[in-house]
């Protein structure tokens, strides 16, 4: 199994740039082709925030003025893509498998379209193997988180978080976080094909992090099945915070490569009580490999 298609939702950002260079990265590892998806604003969902008090004319005003903005931020995208794929060489453009089929190296595609981003960007991605979204919390791309958050509860498929800078490496020493859950299971099935190629693969487990399930044990076992030998290490929170202590032990690896179950506990607990999930999001510096 390899991952053949990929579907980056872009913006017109630097995160949004470091996104799409990281994608390409993976692409050339899978010989894949990445989908570049720009969602514009719909005017139409301007005029029902518009309220109660306003004049018809005031509110067809709001639409237009909405329509060009979002007309000249597809602009400016579309141009951050076209000045990407200048520059990027061996890669071909192409918007279909028999099309990509024929060239031997990683393809890109380019979409623009209208419509609530998170509802867009959840439902294309269950037509690609993995979605990769800017880091979400660039000073720049408050949108991402939404596209993020999207993919990870309405797809059904993991979504690859880039960091804020584009890695010098991604898939050659992995660490996966283990807690027992259904997520970290579905995470750990979902980056298989990086496992078999890494050249070194760790456990990462704590006490604090296990949830009811299988232990480290467990999963390291599956793996043999695999035929991919993975070293078990207990880490320590940090100041009473398992995500610190998370991606401590993965930089202490060198790992180029996290990969995690999200949200183990619900989104709400942890955007209000702060979690691992939360903590991994704000402050990795790594590509993160999440499943929910």
């Amino acid at each position: 199994m390899a991952y053949r298609r990929l579907l980056l939702p872009l913006t017109g950002t630097a995160a949004g740039e470091a996104a799409l260079a990281t994608a390409l990265m993976v692409a050339r590892i899978w010989n894949a082709h990445v989908h570049c998806l720009h969602v514009r604003v719909d005017a139409r969902d301007v005029a029902p925030l518009a309220g109660e008090g306003l004049s018809g004319a005031m509110i067809e005003e709001m639409m237009a003025a909405t329509e060009r903005e979002s007309g000249e931020r597809a602009g400016r995208v579309r141009a951050l893509f076209e000045r990407f794929t200048e520059h990027a060489g061996g890669v071909a453009l192409a918007n279909s498998a028999e099309t990509a089929l024929k060239h031997d190296g990683p393809t890109l595609s380019f979409e623009s379209i209208a419509g609530r981003e998170e509802d867009v960007v959840a439902q294309q991605s269950r037509l690609y193997d993995m979605a990769v979204v800017p880091h979400p919390e660039a000073e720049e791309d408050v949108s991402s988180s939404d596209a993020l958050h999207a993919v990870l509860f309405d797809s059904g498929r993991p979504v690859l978080i880039a960091p804020r800078h584009v890695p010098q490496t991604i898939g050659t020493r992995v660490c996966c976080a283990w807690n027992g859950s259904a997520e970290s299971a579905a995470a750990v099935a979902a980056a298989l094909p990086w496992l078999h190629r890494a050249q070194a693969v760790r456990l990462l487990y704590a006490d604090e992090y296990q949830r009811r399930g299988p232990q480290v044990e467990g999963i390291r076992a599956y793996l043999r099945w695999h035929e991919i030998e993975a070293e078990p290490v207990m880490f320590k929170p940090q100041t009473k915070d398992v995500g610190a202590g998370l991606l401590g032990a993965a930089r202490d690896f060198n790992a180029d490569l996290l990969c995690m179950g999200a949200y183990s506990h619900s989104r709400l607990r942890q955007l209000i009580l702060g979690g691992v999930t939360r903590h991994v999001l704000e402050n990795s510096d790594m590509p993160v490999l999440m499943c929910r």
